[in-house]
Order: structure tokens, then sequence, then C-alpha cells
């Protein structure tokens, strides 16, 4: 998808993090921006940065659960622009879920923001954009936010709801890039490793029938990572959708570990065949 300049693009999460970061990258494409955050004063300061830049943004409380209300903001986007050319699925959350049911509320709110959140809002957009794609240039993009960790398991079980659920929009991406292909709408499934983000702060809007707000810390190894800037992240998500590209990788230091992850799985599948039991 090429020709960026003056279409639309959504992007939820967008209001700190990686989701400011593919605004600004669209915003500096020429794409009008729809920047949606649970958080209102987060999105309308994104959507402020980007037209002092001398770009187009407006800002969309959204929460992802809430699938009337993203019913609703694919209405107004339809009202507004005649619909959207890149659907940016950015909006997630993390929360420690160690072994035990005092982790239950964290896999539920986790699923369902990182999970069915992705699922209400293709719900909502995809078959607009199918509807529209011919007299919008014939040419659309879908990128959903994953993670390194959605590639790469063994992490341990402190955060294992976070890598479930980023496991999931990694398969219902290659799901999706199937269902869509030849209807000319791109997809493409980011996966970053460490980003300089707050993401480790997500449980400050953790809602009560989660257990409400709650607070911890980055773990060390995590922060001394190397996180990098959300700003490059949005560049490699742009080239993602200008080069119709399926994964975008941002840090390469995980290669190793999807290999030897490969290499035991075909392993498994040479064991069967050299040893069948039927």
């Amino acid at each position: 998808m090429r020709e960026l300049d003056g279409r639309v693009a959504l992007v939820t999460g967008g209001g700190s993090g990686i989701g400011r970061g593919i605004a600004l990258a669209l915003s500096g494409a020429g794409m009008r921006v729809v920047v949606a955050d649970i958080e209102r004063d987060a999105a309308e300061a994104v959507a402020a940065e980007i037209a002092a830049s001398g770009g187009e943004s407006s800002a969309e409380t959204l929460d992802v659960t809430d699938p009337a209300a993203v019913e609703a903001l694919a209405a107004r986007c339809d009202e507004r622009y005649g619909g959207i050319d890149v659907l940016c699925n950015n909006a997630g959350v993390l929360g420690p879920t160690p072994i035990g049911p005092d982790s239950l509320d964290n896999w539920r709110w986790t699923m369902d923001v990182n999970v069915l959140g992705v699922v209400h809002v293709l719900n909502a957009f995809v078959p607009r954009m199918r509807a529209s794609i011919g007299d919008r240039g014939g040419e659309a993009h879908v990128v959903n936010t994953a993670s390194i960790g959605g590639l790469i398991a063994g992490y341990g079980w402190e955060i294992s709801a976070y890598i479930a659920s980023k496991f999931a929009v990694v398969s219902m991406s290659r799901n999706l890039r199937g269902d869509l292909a030849g209807s000319g709408i791109g997809v493409s499934v980011l996966c970053p490793g460490s980003v300089d983000t707050r993401i480790w702060e997500a449980a400050r809007n953790r809602p009560a029938e989660y257990g409400g707000p709650e607070a911890y810390d980055w773990p060390d190894r995590i922060a001394r990572s190397g996180p990098i800037d959300p700003l490059l992240v949005g560049r490699h998500v742009l080239r993602a959708i200008r080069e119709d590209q399926f994964y975008v990788i941002t840090h390469t230091e995980g290669r190793a570990v999807i290999e030897a992850d490969a290499r035991e799985v075909l392993d498994a599948f040479d064991r069967a065949d050299r040893d069948p039991l039927d």
C-alpha cells in the first residue's frame, strides 16, 4: 500500500507508547489519523501533537472490550471520513499472572483486552473496509500488535497471560491474512521486543470487575534489556504497510531462540515419523 497521503488511519491504544509512535509515523506519511485510547486526555494529547506538526487528527475515547462502543466508533469513522484505509489494532495490557487463583482477574482482563478487544475491532471495521475498498483506491491494510512474546514462550509464568494473548494475536493475524487474500487488504502482525512504553503501568486502568487498579514494578530482567523508542517501532509499521510485510520484527536478538524452538518442534515430527506407535 504505497499511496498513503490523504488517507485515513485508526490507531487503538494510540494515546501513548507504541500507539503514539505508529500514529506519528502515519501522520508523517500524510495520513489523517484517528487516535483512539481508553484515556481521553492521552488521545487528545497525541492528536494535538499531530495537529501542531501540520497533520490532521482526531481523538476518540475507546474501550476495546466494549463491542457496542467499537461499533459506534466505526459508524463515526464512516460518517466523518467515509471509512478508514489503515486499521492499527494496538490497544493492549499486561498484568502479573503467577501460578495460583489470585491471578485470575489479570488472566480475564488480559484476554478481554488483548484478544477479544482485537476481535471486536476487527469485527467492526474489516467488513466495512472490504465493502468500501473499491471506492477507496483498491488497497487497505490491517496491523495487529502482538509481541516477540507471541513467537517465543519460555519466559516463565509471571506474564503467561500476556504471552498467551500475543500468541493468539499472531494466529488470528495469520488466519485474517488468509481470509483477506485477494481482497486488496493486507495484514501485518507487529512483534516488537522491549519498547520504552508504559505497558507495565497498564493496570492503572484495570476496571473494578477485574479487581480494580493495580500497581507493580517493571521486572529488572526486562528493564535491563534495552527498550527501543516507540517512534522507531512506528517507522517499522509504516514500512510494513507500504511493503505489505506480514511479520514486523523490531529486535533481532530473538532469532536464535525462535530457531531453537522450531528445531524442537521439527525434532518431534522426526521422532513421530521414526518411531510410530500405530
